[in-house]
């Protein structure tokens, strides 16, 4: 007995020793940008390299897109066809996910934003519409915050504001946030339970696609782990509604009915409205988290109608600077070579 008891517990020490080991392996891991979006390329930033799809005429006003967690550009693909017919489109891969960079460390929110916004620098897309889907929504509030010039509007897809409105992620995905639990369920996690944890950020019954479930499969689980606690860090430390009234842009904000992760969505639109003047909030019936994917036709229509306000602003001041004698100034803009 006493010797089945010496065999046991060191098959217990063992599979210990090899969990830890895991982790520190997986936790270790890094991965080097690739292109995996059609159209794709990779911008070599100095904070790391992105993946960026552009579309569209090169003169049209800029759209630029910024992705969920676990997500990629392609999570836009059902919006692209409406959104590139005017206006010059430009959509990211975020640090960590897709095609980009998925470096050992640097998922805060102002990290990701700065690499963001050098991006948008030599691309030479200033001025644009800057719609970002919940990570993406906290990212676009920190490229309009530290980058001036480069947001002239906002739209925030199901972020909520950071008081009061974060749901969970479900079962699965809260043990692969577990010290050593996690890294270990990382490497064994089937298709399946990947699939599963993904309907979370759909309405109840939506058919997950393959292409979202490979999506998670290319991250590295430092990008995994970090990315959501850099989102809530930054949103703890001044809400996102604050943020954005501070800097003085117009900004939409869109939630899906079918919420599942944020705890109430027409609460957290209120939050918007209470604290940010003239923002403009749209609930979007028979969505969950992604309207982006499940209601891509509404949701193209309300972010166009949108940027179409702000060219109109921009012609109207501009007008008025003519009448008063005075010609539009003309800016000057210099590409930088990849």
């Amino acid at each position: 007995m006493r010797r089945r008891w010496t065999i046991g517990i060191g098959v217990v020490l063992a599979l210990l020793a090899l969990l830890v080991v895991n982790a520190l392996v997986v936790d270790g891991q890094t991965e080097s940008a690739q292109v995996t979006e059609p159209g794709g390329r990779i911008l070599r930033l100095p904070d790391g390299e992105m993946q960026v799809v552009e579309r569209g005429p090169r003169g049209g006003s800029p759209i630029v897109l910024i992705h969920c967690f676990s997500c990629a550009i392609n999570w836009w693909d059902r919006m692209l066809p409406m959104l590139e017919r005017k206006h010059r489109v430009v959509a990211v891969d975020l640090l960590g996910h897709g095609g980009s960079e998925k470096p050992s460390s640097g998922y805060t929110i102002p990290h990701q934003a700065d690499t963001v916004a050098e991006a948008l620098e030599r691309l030479g897309a200033r001025g644009a519409e800057v719609v970002g889907h919940s990570l993406g929504g906290s990212v676009a509030v920190a490229v309009a915050e530290r980058h001036s010039g480069l947001a002239s509007r906002v739209v925030i897809v199901d972020t909520g504001s950071g008081e009061h409105d974060r749901g969970s992620l479900g079962l699965l995905a809260g043990l692969a946030f577990q010290p050593v639990i996690g890294e270990a369920l990382w490497q064994i996690k089937p298709d399946f339970a990947t699939r599963k944890g993904l309907q979370v950020a759909f309405a109840p019954g939506f058919d997950v696609p393959n292409r979202f479930v490979t999506d998670v499969n290319r991250m590295t689980y430092s990008a995994y782990d970090d990315s959501p606690s850099g989102s809530s860090d930054y949103s703890k430390e001044r809400p996102l509604d604050l943020r954005m009234r501070d800097t003085g842009l117009p900004l939409m904000v869109l939630m899906g009915a079918e919420e599942q992760i944020v705890d109430d969505p027409e609460e957290a639109l209120a939050e918007y409205r209470k604290r940010v003047p003239g923002v403009e909030t749209h609930l979007i019936a028979g969505a969950g988290h992604s309207p982006n994917v499940e209601k891509p036709r509404e949701t193209a229509r309300l972010v166009l109608r949108f940027a179409q306000r702000g060219q109109k602003q921009v012609g109207s001041s501009v007008r008025d600077v003519t009448e008063r004698g005075h010609g539009p100034q003309q800016s000057s803009r210099r590409d930088v070579a990849e």
